[in-house]
């Protein structure tokens, strides 16, 4: 829960109120998907919304992979050129933080600079940790590395079964939402398969083949990372994500 429940932006007229948004939204402030808590216009027909990071712009708190980088919160990119985002490897295109010590600068969006490094459930014996490398390949590309020179962070299961780049969850749950399966009241259960199938398609192809016990519970555990990784990079959106994967079949 943030420290100011309203905030004013030289970016807006109006005081923003912190909501819960009750469908996905692009934020104002990095351009970037966001679901649930936010701050947003309150003012009917205005549609002014911010991540909680992008409208408080707080120094991020821990960020494991950069030794004496000292990260400052910006409105515009000031060091100029397109800029990439290290944590995920995506062009920033809005609000970011940098750290500009020289020879090697570097960039965040402000939801990646927030991104937990390690998180799990009570109740399963699975931990899942932000890493700078990884053992297995990633669920969406099927590989261990993305194109590109920043090569970006991914979320891998403690024993390796299953990875997955912050990248490529960020790029398949926006063509989700582009292709309209992220409605909270209206998700068909064709929809929700879809969107599992969109998210890890081999994963899903090879264990949706069997209905042995062995293989539901492996559909279980892949539900069950595929929610907690989500929940990390968009901000927690419980109602969605507890509605569009209660699949009783695959």
């Amino acid at each position: 829960m943030p420290t100011l429940l309203r905030i004013n932006v030289e970016e807006h007229p109006h005081q923003l109120e912190w909501k819960d948004s009750q469908v996905p939204f692009f934020c104002d402030g990095c351009k970037e998907l966001g679901f649930g808590l936010c701050y947003q216009c309150p003012n009917k027909g205005c549609n002014f919304i911010l991540h909680e990071e992008c409208g408080i712009g707080r120094p991020p708190t821990f960020l494991p992979f950069f030794n004496r980088c000292n990260f400052e919160f910006h409105k515009k990119n000031t060091l100029g050129g397109t800029r990439v985002c290290d944590g995920c490897a995506l062009d920033i295109r809005g609000f970011l933080y940098q750290c500009s010590s020289r020879p090697n600068p570097h960039d965040l969006h402000p939801g990646c600079a927030s991104l937990p490094s390690v998180f799990s459930l009570s109740d399963i014996d699975m931990e899942i940790y932000l890493r700078e490398e990884i053992s297995s390949k990633c669920l969406k590309c099927q590989s261990k590395k993305r194109s590109g020179k920043v090569q970006g962070w991914a979320y891998e299961s403690s024993d390796g079964q299953f990875c997955y780049h912050v990248a490529c969850m960020k790029e398949a749950w926006l063509q989700n939402w582009k292709k309209g399966y992220l409605q909270l009241n209206d998700i068909e259960e064709s929809k929700k398969s879809l969107v599992l199938q969109n998210l890890a398609p081999k994963e899903v192809a090879l264990r949706g083949k069997g209905q042995s016990s062995k293989s539901m519970k492996g559909v279980k555990w892949l539900i069950m990372f595929l929610k907690l990784v989500v929940s990390a990079i968009f901000g927690d959106p419980v109602s969605l994500i507890v509605n569009l994967f209660q699949i009783s079949q695959m």
